[in-house]
């Protein structure tokens, strides 16, 4: 495996500062955030270390010569929008920008775009899975054309109003079942996160042998699920009122164990660390030291 982290932590970087971190600091790989230029929604995203839209081929040549030059790979690009979102326009933004990212990645000589399926938060379950059937099986032929893989990320976007509609389908294995029987794709796969399953009271170990041929990328985050809170609040209130995003050792995830199922299925593609901890967050300095604090809790896992 190899280890990385994700950009979206850092939006006050240049791409050359990024990839200048993660040389210096021994990383791998970067799963770059490649969000259309313009204002953040919501915390993490909007972040734009390659603008796709204004990526031609000297540019291209450019970002691949610094990577050689830094000796860091792109694990993956990073782009997680709603594209079965209620607002249409906000639809066909998100959906053009995924296949933006699809080119960009296939200049840049990246086997992967990491995403969500989306979900409309105005209409029931069976008209989504219209929509998904509508909408996915065109950006996966699309992907493969370009030789590109989609790894669909597993968090349910359950959150308050810091995530507008940002819901998303493939948030369970049964969900995941389904949309690889609609479409049978050997570009359609997983980006998977442990975490999610964690504040779900799921089992997060045995996907990693039932989707084995399915991931395509792997997250690096950890959870804290509270039960005191959660007795408080009981199922149908926001996740973040009875767990907490970490970092991987501060919470409730059993990383030897995880790391062992990856090598069991002979997973040994990127495993990129995700910061969400607020615990980090309060400076530049906070969010590069918990990446680092992450690298070293991993590296006895992974080196």
């Amino acid at each position: 495996m190899k280890l990385g982290f994700l950009s979206a932590i850092m939006p006050e970087l240049s791409f050359e500062e990024v990839i200048d971190f993660a040389s210096e600091n021994g990383f791998e790989c970067v799963e770059l955030a490649c969000w259309p230029k313009g204002k953040s929604e919501r915390r993490y995203a909007g972040v734009t270390h390659i603008d796709m839209a204004e990526l031609d081929d000297e540019k291209a040549a450019y970002i691949k010569k610094y990577l050689h030059d830094k000796n860091v790979e792109i694990s993956g690009i990073g782009y997680y929008p709603n594209p079965l979102a209620a607002d249409k326009e906000a639809r066909k933004v998100a959906i053009e920008h995924i296949k933006e990212c699809i080119l960009g990645a296939k200049k840049l000589g990246v086997g992967v775009v990491n995403t969500f399926i989306g979900k409309n938060r105005l209409e029931t379950a069976e008209k989504n899975w219209e929509e998904f059937l509508e909408i996915w099986p065109e950006i996966i032929k699309f992907a493969e054309e370009q030789g590109i893989k989609i790894g669909i990320e597993n968090c349910p976007m359950y959150f308050k109003t810091e995530w507008p509609q940002g819901d998303n389908l493939a948030g369970n294995p049964q969900f995941w079942r389904q949309m690889f029987q609609a479409i049978e794709s050997n570009n359609f796969g997983l980006n998977y996160d442990p975490s999610h399953l964690v504040w779900q009271q799921m089992d997060y170990i045995k996907p990693i042998y039932d989707f084995k041929d399915k991931l395509f990328h792997f997250h690096i985050k950890d959870a804290k699920f509270y039960p005191d809170k959660y007795n408080e609040v009981g199922i149908f209130a926001p996740p973040l009122d009875y767990h907490t995003p970490k970092l991987p050792g501060l919470g409730d995830i059993e990383w030897g164990k995880v790391i062992s199922a990856l090598n069991d299925v002979g997973y040994t593609g990127p495993a990129v660390i995700e910061i969400e901890d607020r615990a980090y967050e309060g400076s530049m300095e906070a969010r590069k030291a918990s990446i680092l604090l992450s690298r070293d809790f991993m590296k006895q896992y992974i080196r």
